[in-house]
């Protein structure tokens, strides 16, 4: 199982990156795909999550309006598309892929805080916002 990330860089303030998260060794349709985020000396916080079999994408409120979140399932590849960056977005951002347990959505805000829970990782991409 892998999940690679890429199109992490340094940007200025206000200026856009895309990061791509490439999915193999598992049925990618299966599971919801997670992108999260860790500045130095924070918590690890859930952005944003995409589930095709469900249908839907989910944003967290710091990120809702300048993020788009999206999924290419013949490339098992889910992007991220970050426009209008702030420095608050500098952080290493990781992809992660969660399998829905019993009844509960795969793809849902209250699994931002459940980073713990996910199923896979990928090693994550640096992003650098400077003012």
């Amino acid at each position: 199982v892998q999940l690679v990330e890429s199109g992490g860089g340094s940007v200025q303030a206000g200026g856009s990156l895309r990061l791509s998260c490439a999915a193999s060794g598992f049925t990618f349709d299966d599971f919801a795909i997670y992108w999260f985020r860790q500045a130095p000396g924070e918590k690890r916080e859930g952005v944003s999550c995409i589930s095709s079999n469900e249908g839907i994408a989910v944003y967290a409120d710091s990120v809702s309006g300048r993020f788009t979140i999206s999924s290419d399932n013949a490339k098992n590849t889910v992007y991220l598309q970050m426009n209008s960056l702030k420095s608050d977005d500098t952080a290493v951002y990781y992809c992660a892929a969660y399998a829905a347990r019993d009844y509960g959505l795969g793809c849902a805000s209250t699994m931002f805080v459940k980073h713990y829970d996910m199923d896979y990782w990928g090693k994550g991409t640096l992003v650098t916002v400077s003012s």
